[in-house]
């Protein structure tokens, strides 16, 4: 159930609401609009009578949700939420189409270094970079770990560039959250409650990337549980789900994005790279992404694949990446967007969110 205050309602008539709902057992969660603030009441709402709350002062209207996912439901927000990663927004009202990029896995400080200059000059707006990899194979390369997340925090001091990486475990939360602007759940953490209820618990933001073989309820439903616990800022990312179909690594699903916008008021990006597998593939899936509505784009770039420790073959070089650049331009024009700049060049100092030295 959510309960609509009216535009002028006072923070007594608020907690009026919130008191009532409290006595008949209800969670509550208060998400404040610059017009109008709006009572979620989460649990067993039958304890409540709904025309009851309505006639409490302040109150606008009381509308039930019927999702099963309620403070991701649209029917709980009607606006669009907006997203920021160390200053960069993802979602809302804006057209811009930000564009995170950088390597599947933190390798050396030197190639780090590299290419984050590199996409920043070619207009990548956010820095992607694994420190903790989970890996199919326990022989495979699993990430630099903390020493990795130094090398991000560096390379958003040297670029500018919000940095955003993965966390693979409610232990590593707090850790990985004091280095990052954003906090990334793999497609293969979707299902891990535990620790979506521990990002959850901080601040930063959350990119939640598709189970690879989750339904779109299911995948709202994960994003429920960081947003009931308290997280609001949450990202949520297709990258491909697992089909019959093998010519690529995986299916991009590119109606999802249309779906989740009907049905929820989260940011949706695409990640081109997970969900094709192929850097050939790339482009034209990211160029389909931002035509469709995408809120942003997430690509992984290297400047020698062929020796990359991870997703080397899906991996576009910073010349291709450049390319794509330039052409995605056109496309987010035709339909009334504008791929974001960065407001960083070569060489300038950070203006992410402060990490650890």
């Amino acid at each position: 159930m959510v309960v609509v205050m009216r535009q002028k309602a006072t923070e007594d008539e608020i907690q009026g609401v919130v008191r009532m709902a409290q006595n008949a057992g209800l969670q509550v969660h208060i998400s404040r609009g610059e017009e109008r603030t709006i009572v979620g009441l989460i649990g067993d709402v039958r304890r409540l009578d709904p025309d009851t709350v309505a006639f409490l002062p302040g109150v606008e209207r009381v509308v039930r949700i019927l999702q099963p996912f309620k403070l991701a439901s649209r029917e709980f927000m009607q606006t669009r939420s907006a997203v920021s990663v160390g200053g960069v927004l993802f979602g809302g009202e804006t057209n811009e189409v930000p564009v995170i990029a950088g390597p599947c896995a933190v390798e050396s400080e030197e190639s780090m270094m590299r290419i984050a200059r590199l996409v920043a000059n070619a207009g990548a707006t956010v820095l992607r970079g694994g420190a903790f990899k989970p890996r199919t194979s326990p022989y495979s390369f699993q990430g630099l770990g903390e020493p990795g997340l130094r090398i991000l925090a560096k390379a958003r001091e040297q670029t500018g560039l919000p940095v955003v990486t993965e966390v693979v475990s409610p232990q590593d939360v707090e850790l990985v959250g004091a280095y990052a602007d954003a906090l990334q759940i793999g497609s293969r953490n979707m299902h891990n409650y535990v620790l979506l209820h521990e990002v959850g618990r901080q601040p930063k933001p959350v990119v939640l990337k598709r189970g690879m073989m989750s339904s779109i309820d299911e995948w709202l439903m994960a994003a429920e549980y960081v947003l009931s616990a308290g997280n609001n800022n949450v990202i949520l990312c297709e990258r491909g789900i697992r089909t019959f179909e093998t010519s690529t690594r995986n299916t991009l699903d590119l109606s999802a994005v249309a779906v989740v916008k009907k049905l929820s008021h989260l940011p949706v990006i695409v990640d081109p790279s997970h969900a094709t597998g192929r850097a050939d593939m790339v482009v034209p899936m990211a160029m389909a992404a931002v035509a469709c509505g995408a809120d942003g784009l997430m690509v992984e770039v290297h400047d020698d694949p062929a020796s990359a420790l991870s997703d080397g073959p899906q991996s576009l070089t910073p010349d291709a990446f450049a390319s794509m650049m330039r052409s995605l331009k056109p496309v987010a024009e035709a339909v009334g967007r504008r791929i974001a700049l960065p407001s960083v060049c070569e060489a300038s100092p950070g203006r992410g969110a402060a990490g650890k030295p």
